[in-house]
C-alpha cells in the first residue's frame, strides 16, 4: 500500500483539486468584522475578494421516535482568489483553507500555504489547530492518457480495485464498485479514502467517461500546536505521497509524463 521512491511531477497529472485545511476552536472574531488585516497580508497574491454566507446543514436532535431538525446559524466563507481564480483561500471562524486545481507540486503549493499561515497566525492567534489535514481528489481519465481500452486492473494495484480486479468479469458488468477506508497511519496521522470508478460534473456539464477516482484525505487531529503546523503539514503529505504512488501501476505512472523533482 505504501510506497517510497523518488519523488515525480507529473506533466499529465490527474488532478481535480487539492486542498489544505486547518481547523481551530471558533474565533469569534472572524465572524463579527470583515477580515482586513488579513486581506493585506495575502493581498499581493490573492487580490480578488468575495463574501458568502453559507447555512449548514439541520442539525439532528431528540430520542428516537420525536426526532427534530433545527436550523444552524449562517456561516460567514470570506474567500480570497488568485488574479486568474485558480488558486482560493477560505476563511471562517474555524477554519483556514487552501484550494487549487492547477496543483503542479508540493513545494510550490506549500510556498503558497506559508504566505497563507504567515499573514494568519500572527493576526488571530489561534490557540491550537483541531484538525490540519491535506486531500488530494484525483479521476483518472484513460481517454486523456491514451490509455483508452485499458482494463483498471492493469493501471491500479489490486488492493484497490475489488471485484474489478478479477479477470473473468468484464468493467461494464458493473453499476458501482467502490471502497471507502477510514485507517490509523503512523506519526499521529489518520486517512480517509474513496476509490473505484465514477464520474466527474464540472459545473452543469456531466462527463460521461468511466474514469477511476483516487480521493485521499490525511490528517492529523487532536490538538496539534501551532508552532508544529508546519511539521504535521509535511509529515501527511508525505503519507499521501506514498499511498498515491503505492495504488498505480508502472504503466499508470509512465502514462503520466513523470519527470523527477
Amino acid at each position: 500500500m505504501f510506497y517510497e521512491r523518488d519523488r515525480y511531477q507529473y506533466r499529465k497529472n490527474q488532478l481535480l483539486e487539492v486542498i489544505c485545511q486547518l481547523r481551530f476552536p471558533t474565533i469569534l472574531s472572524i465572524s463579527a468584522r470583515e477580515p482586513a488585516d488579513f486581506q493585506d497580508a495575502i493581498r499581493d497574491e490573492f487580490p480578488k475578494y468575495q463574501r458568502l454566507e453559507e447555512r449548514p446543514a439541520p442539525k439532528i436532535s431528540g430520542a428516537p421516535g420525536n426526532v427534530r431538525l433545527e436550523e444552524q446559524k449562517p456561516v460567514t466563507n470570506y474567500q480570497f482568489l488568485s488574479v486568474d481564480g485558480k488558486w482560493k483561500v477560505n476563511l471562517t471562524n474555524s477554519f483556514i483553507a487552501l484550494a487549487t486545481p492547477a496543483y503542479t507540486n508540493w513545494e510550490d503549493f506549500a510556498a503558497k500555504l506559508d504566505k497563507v499561515l504567515a499573514g494568519f497566525i500572527p493576526i488571530y492567534k489561534p490557540a491550537y489547530f483541531e484538525r490540519v489535514g491535506l486531500r488530494y481528489i484525483n479521476a483518472f481519465s484513460r481517454k486523456a492518457l491514451g490509455l483508452e481500452g485499458v482494463p483498471f486492473r492493469e493501471l491500479f494495484q489490486p488492493g484497490y480495485l475489488g471485484l474489478l480486479g478479477e479477470d473473468d468479469v468484464q468493467e461494464t458488468a458493473f453499476a458501482r464498485s467502490g471502497q471507502d477506508i477510514e485507517m490509523k497511519l503512523q506519526g499521529g496521522c489518520n486517512a480517509k479514502m474513496h476509490v473505484g470508478p465514477g464520474m466527474i460534473q464540472r459545473g452543469k456539464v456531466k462527463d460521461d467517461e468511466v474514469r477511476f477516482i483516487l480521493d485521499i484525505d490525511i490528517f492529523m487531529s487532536g490538538n496539534v500546536p501551532v508552532n508544529t503546523c508546519v511539521p504535521a503539514l509535511n509529515t501527511v503529505h508525505i503519507h499521501a505521497d506514498r499511498i498515491f504512488a503505492g495504488a498505480m501501476t508502472r504503466k499508470l505512472h509512465e502514462a503520466m509524463e513523470p519527470s523527477l523533482i
